[in-house]
């Protein structure tokens, strides 16, 4: 009998060591399962999201830099011409319908 026992609780043993591998090879599995679903489907599309956004402020920055100097340019030709107040006034006027214009463009397409 003494002998029975021991070999008894060595297969239960080996039964036991046999389950849990296994489920820490289905845990590991899962594990990597689920990392690389949010690799391929959050941070990916997060990547580019991110790539844009920058890419879009930077085009952004330059676009009013342009701007910036074409307005400029344009005060100091028109200041010459009609008065630097009214070149102001002019100036101003123009990128304030060309800013409401943009924003209403951009409001419609949003809604759409």
């Amino acid at each position: 009998m003494p002998d029975a026992d021991p070999k008894l609780g060595a297969d239960e043993r080996t039964i036991i060591d046999a389950v849990a591998d296994l489920l820490q090879t289905v845990v590991d599995w899962l594990r990597d399962e689920a990392e690389a679903i949010v690799r391929e489907k959050v941070v990916g599309p997060l990547q580019k999201l991110g790539l844009t956004v920058a890419a879009a402020s930077a085009a952004a920055s330059l676009a009013v830099l342009g701007l910036a100097f074409v307005a400029v340019g344009l005060f100091m030709l028109l200041g010459t011409a009609i008065g630097y107040p009214y070149a102001l006034l002019v100036i101003g006027g123009v990128l304030l319908v060309g800013s409401v214009i943009f924003t209403l463009i951009k409001m419609r397409n949003m809604q759409r």
